[in-house]
C-alpha cells in the first residue's frame, strides 16, 4: 500500500482553509454571501465567537477532503499538474456541485448564493490536488508518488 503522508495532507487542508478565508472575505465574495445568506450583526458576532472552533473543524473537513483526494489521485496516476486540475475539477463535479444544488431546489436559496459556495469548492479542490501533488514530490513518502512509468496498479 502506498502511504499517505501526513504533512502533505495538512498542507492541503490549510491550503484550502486559506482559500475560503480569502474567499470569504468581505473585499470578495464575503459581503454579497452574508447579504445573500441574510446574515443579521448579532449572527456575526456569535459567528466570531466560535470562529476559532470552526476554522479547526474546517481544517479537519479539508483535511478529509485532501486525504480521499490524494488516493483518488493515486488510483489515477495523477503525476502533473494538469493531472492535479483534473482531479481537483472532477472530484468536485462528482461530489461536491450535486449536493450542493439543494440549496436552490429545496431550500430555495439564490443561485448566486449556490455559485459563490460551489465555486469557492471548486478552487479549494483544485489547490488541494495541486498541493497533493507539489507536496508529494517534495517528501519521499508520498501522495502521488505515481509516474506513467512506475508499473503502478491499483492492486499494489
Amino acid at each position: 500500500m502506498i502511504v499517505v503522508s501526513f504533512l502533505v495532507i495538512l498542507a492541503a487542508g490549510i491550503a484550502s482553509v486559506l482559500v475560503g478565508w480569502l474567499w470569504y472575505h468581505p473585499r470578495f465574495c464575503g459581503s454579497l454571501w452574508m447579504r445573500l445568506e441574510n446574515f443579521t450583526p448579532e449572527m456575526v458576532e456569535r459567528g466570531k465567537k466560535r470562529m476559532p472552533l470552526n476554522a479547526i473543524v474546517a481544517l479537519l473537513a479539508s483535511m478529509l477532503v485532501a486525504w480521499v483526494m490524494s488516493y483518488v489521485g493515486i488510483l489515477l496516476g495523477v503525476y502533473d499538474w494538469l493531472g492535479a486540475v483534473e482531479l481537483g475539477f472532477w472530484c468536485w463535479l462528482g461530489f461536491a456541485a450535486p449536493p450542493m444544488l439543494g440549496m436552490v431546489l429545496w431550500e430555495q436559496k439564490p443561485v448566486r448564493l449556490y455559485l459563490i459556495v460551489a465555486l469557492n469548492w471548486l478552487v479549494s479542490f483544485i489547490v488541494i490536488a495541486m498541493v497533493l501533488l507539489v507536496g508529494s514530490q517534495l517528501v519521499s513518502s508520498s501522495s502521488y508518488g505515481v509516474t506513467p512509468d512506475s508499473g503502478y496498479t491499483a492492486s499494489e
